[in-house]
């Protein structure tokens, strides 16, 4: 973890302004944009700072949204499929709206009710470049495509495919 620099120091925690609610360091928050039409950013909380003046800073890893990345969204993106991205930033902790969870595809996908704060991400993004990791992901179907979880799959009995 990174050293914290003179007249700052490492919080534990940070309430969001206006709510019960706890974010600590390792968390999924929803922040806020600030152009009011747009879907609030989705980030992992990485750590809490405050300065001398007691301004609460958050460093952030930054999750895109695929309409977001290099190529948009494709047929079998999800709805709420999110990327990890390799983008890193400073944003003040006035900007939290909420919590949220992004859950790996696996876990999202075994979901019996999927909640407006349930996100799933099974990409990393690299947003230099545009590539990801996995590069490639196994394909289902006749027609050849990723899983997409927003779409109903039937099994064939025969072949099982």
């Amino acid at each position: 973890m990174a050293k914290t620099k003179p007249g700052k120091k490492d919080l534990d925690s940070y309430t969001i302004k206006g709510t019960n609610k706890v974010v600590k360091p390792g968390d999924c928050v929803l922040m806020r944009p600030s152009d009011t039409d747009k879907l609030p950013y989705v980030a992992l909380v990485e750590k809490i700072e405050a300065d001398h003046r007691n301004n609460v800073k958050v460093r952030v890893r930054w999750y895109y949204r695929p309409e977001e990345s290099i190529g948009g969204r494709r047929q079998f993106h999800g709805a709420k499929e999110l990327f990890l991205s390799d983008h890193y930033d400073v944003q003040s902790a006035h900007t939290i709206e909420g919590k949220c969870t992004v859950h790996s595809f696996k876990n999202y996908s075994k979901l019996e009710n999927v909640g407006a704060e349930d996100y799933f991400c099974r990409f990393e993004y690299k947003a230099s470049t545009g590539g990801f990791t996995p590069d490639r992901v196994a394909v289902y179907c006749k027609c050849e495509m990723p899983y997409n979880p927003d779409d109903l799959m039937v099994q064939c009995e025969g072949c099982k495919d």
